[in-house]
């Protein structure tokens, strides 16, 4: 316990706030893919699959690429005043959300929140920085980490709750933001350089945007990180493709049942009709898997060469995500999404360390700052897949109307989707269910899943290459 006691009272504070920052993001971010495209008499809005990939692929990518600048903000003005500008915008953009429906207002609203999100990210990360040492800074990270997925799994727990009235659900995320401003009080700004705090912030972003150019001349780190790329737009599928299929095309049935007999509570409580458990009840379980298993799967990958164990964990990583979308047995999902997890565990980590390891002594703080170019280009390639790709492929509403051209039904216009696939039903003598099935069996929506494995796959090809090749040299 003593190692715990070396921590100043800020770290602790800023380890809190991560966890409920996080807790409010991702309580509304595992949910808003289906708030999105869902059928307008369940709250959602009914925008197409290529217009969701479009908001939560640009959007996401935008919050991963503005960090690089709004951390020289925060070096100019302050961690303190950043923060505070973060939890409004954070409360303000959640409080607003449920009163825009627009496809071009809806996309604004979420650029504003990740505008929030982008200010937030580099204080916290630098503030846990500044607030350990080297004997210590090991497990305070860890902390931080474990702060991160406590708050990804307990904050879709807590939204689902309110699923069925969809604008609650930003008005509970908009609460556990101003939280925040109760922990501000307790903050202690750290140290920052005295050079940034009087640095005129145009120059400030001016020697930002000389750094990147400089990086962008070392080809061989540049190539990395565009193969990584590859990881990330295959793990976004978790919050983009994920939970739209599992409510399209999967069976849940069997584990309602059991929990109905076994812990009534989780029947009760993630249900939205009778026989059928929420689908992001069911894709919350990589983050379960991690609190779990991160120790074990980072303890045995701990000797690995950080390459060796990013090219073993995207090839697990690709299969898991694949084969989520392969079935609509649920066991067989949540199994896949196991698999999943472990290939995460194993390889997300490891990224970051090989940066650490193979920068230049004199930039491995310049090369780490720039550590985002992948997961910015791997949310706007998420996007694509989710959407224009996804849509093409396995959209149970595109499908159901190539079925009603097919069979040339005549359908009222003014319906919901589900009421429309009810009518759909109906006409052809049909259950819901039984023309999911045959819809299933006649358009083969699971093709995506080549799809994510072979992104996965090429990923993981490319760097077992990058990889030989640079032992080459």
């Amino acid at each position: 316990m003593s190692i715990f006691s070396k921590f100043p009272r800020t770290f602790w504070v800023a380890n809190t706030i991560e966890l409920f920052e996080r807790w409010a993001w991702y309580g509304f971010f595992m949910l808003f893919a289906n708030y999105l495209t869902g059928s307008s008499d369940m709250g959602g809005l009914e925008f197409s699959q290529s217009q969701k990939g479009l908001i939560m692929g640009i959007g996401t990518a935008i919050l991963y690429f503005l960090p690089v600048l709004t951390g020289a903000i925060a070096d100019r003005y302050g961690y303190k005043k950043v923060l505070a500008l973060a939890f409004v915008i954070y409360a303000s953009a959640f409080a607003l959300f449920p009163q825009v429906s627009s496809f071009a207002a809806v996309f604004a609203m979420y650029i504003y929140l990740a505008l929030g999100a982008a200010l937030f990210k580099p204080v916290i990360s630098a503030t846990v920085a500044k607030t350990t040492r080297p004997e210590t800074s090991s497990i305070g990270f860890g902390l931080f980490y474990m702060m991160v997925n406590i708050g990804a799994f307990f904050g879709p727990l807590v939204t689902l709750l309110f699923k069925s009235q969809s604008h609650l659900i930003f008005y509970v995320s908009c609460g556990i933001i101003l939280l925040n401003f109760i922990l501000l009080l307790f903050y202690q700004e750290p140290e920052r350089a005295e050079a940034k705090r009087g640095q005129p912030l145009l120059l400030a972003f001016g020697e930002i945007f000389r750094n990147m150019a400089s990086i962008f001349k070392d080809v061989k780190f540049i190539v990395f990180l565009l193969i990584v790329a590859g990881f990330w737009s295959m793990y976004y599928q978790l919050f983009f493709t994920l939970p739209v299929f599992i409510s399209q095309w999967v069976d849940t049935g069997v584990l309602y049942r059991f929990f109905d007999v076994h812990i009534p509570l989780i029947s009760a409580s993630y249900s939205p009709a009778p026989g059928v458990l929420d689908a992001e009840f069911i894709t919350n379980m990589d983050a379960l898997f991690i609190i779990i298993f991160q120790i074990m799967v980072s303890t045995l990958v701990m000797r690995w060469k950080p390459l060796r164990s990013m090219v073993a964990g995207f090839l697990v990583c690709s299969i898991g995500m694949s084969l989520t979308l392969a079935s609509q047995n649920v066991l067989f999902t949540i199994a896949a999404i196991f698999i999943f997890a472990l290939g995460e565990m194993a390889g997300s980590p490891k990224v970051t360390e090989y940066i650490g390891l193979t920068a230049p002594k004199d930039k491995k703080a310049l090369y780490m700052g720039y550590s985002f170019i992948p997961v910015f280009v791997g949310n706007i390639l998420a996007g694509f897949l989710s959407g224009n790709v996804y849509q093409a492929m396995s959209d149970k509403v595109a499908i159901t109307e190539r079925f009603i051209a097919d069979k040339g039904l005549l359908i009222e216009s003014g319906l919901s989707t589900n009421a429309r696939f009810e009518e759909v039903a109906r006409q052809v003598s049909l259950s819901p269910q039984e023309l999911t099935g045959l819809l299933w069996d006649a358009y083969h929506p699971s093709g995506m899943w080549v799809v994510i494995l072979s992104v996965g796959v090429v990923a993981a090809g490319c760097l077992f290459v990058y990889d030989r090749v640079g032992k080459r040299e």
